[in-house]
């Protein structure tokens, strides 16, 4: 496996479309702690990213060695909201985004029956340009559950459509979210993130979900006892041959500088992987 950290470390802590801390910034400290690559963000980057931008953000990680594991090409899929399955209708622009930055995977999302039409239509445009699309385990979609995920994949039946293996979403809509899981899933793993959380009625971060209505968790340091312990699940997913990214998915903590929170992460996930 491969370890990469989402942009999301440095975003606002009340805005997911702006970084509070710069990208040139992230990319030096995530090479000198060891990652070989970024989940990118519309933090950083969008579809509607000027080419310049794009190249020069591709310019600055090619410098420090660092890949581009999956790109999120706008806000709504990051905050999840009502636009967020637009992606499906106009795949284009997310297509060129990721072959900007040198990357073959594509996040998207599903809520209703009507997405899996265009979740087929797009991933066939990806296909023709060897790029695959990864809907992550996440509340209020299609893939809030194990059995849905593997339902939808089912019924998408494209080689080139898989999931983001995610335990915390998994946690939060009453999933196990272990090694049987992960078993269960494995053939259609694309990638995976990892992201600390802990259910607490409450605290004010809510997962509004459809199997358990609204679900209180509370964001806990990625090597909190009370939350997921990432060991077993990173030894399973080396058990069933999965070798692609994982993506360090955590937001800043309150009492968190985004250069220490970058280093103890790799500190804790190198050894594991």
């Amino acid at each position: 496996m491969k370890l990469s950290l989402s942009v999301r470390i440095a975003e606002s802590p009340r805005r997911k479309d702006i970084a509070a801390v710069p990208i040139e910034t992230v990319a030096a400290s995530a090479n000198a702690a060891g990652f070989s690559g970024l989940s990118m963000r519309a933090s950083v980057l969008h579809i509607s990213s000027s080419v310049s931008r794009v190249a020069a953000v591709r310019q600055l990680l090619d410098g420090f060695g660092l890949r581009v594991s999956m790109v999120t090409g706008d806000l709504p899929l990051a905050i999840n909201n009502s636009e967020a399955t637009a992606v499906l209708r106009n795949i284009t622009p997310y297509l060129d985004l990721a072959t900007a930055l040198g990357s073959n995977l594509v996040r998207v999302m599903m809520h209703n029956e009507t997405d899996i039409d265009e979740a087929r239509r797009a991933s066939d445009i990806a296909a023709e340009r060897g790029i695959r699309l990864s809907h992550q385990m996440h509340w209020g979609s299609l893939f809030e559950t194990v059995d849905g995920a593997l339902e939808t994949i089912r019924r998408v039946d494209r080689p080139n459509f898989g999931v983001t293996y995610e335990p915390a979403n998994l946690l939060a809509c009453g999933e196990d979210y272990g090694p049987y899981t992960i078993a269960r899933l494995a053939p259609h793993i694309f990638n995976a993130y990892f992201q600390n959380i802990r259910l607490d009625p409450e605290s004010p971060v809510i997962f509004e979900t459809r199997s358990r209505g609204a679900v209180g968790v509370r964001f806990v340091p990625l090597n909190d006892p009370l939350g997921i312990d990432p060991t077993l699940l990173l030894q399973a997913l080396k058990l069933e041959g999965y070798d692609g990214w994982i993506s360090i998915h955590q937001p800043l903590l309150d009492h968190e500088t985004v250069e220490c929170s970058i280093d103890a992460a790799a500190r804790q996930f190198l050894p594991l992987i």
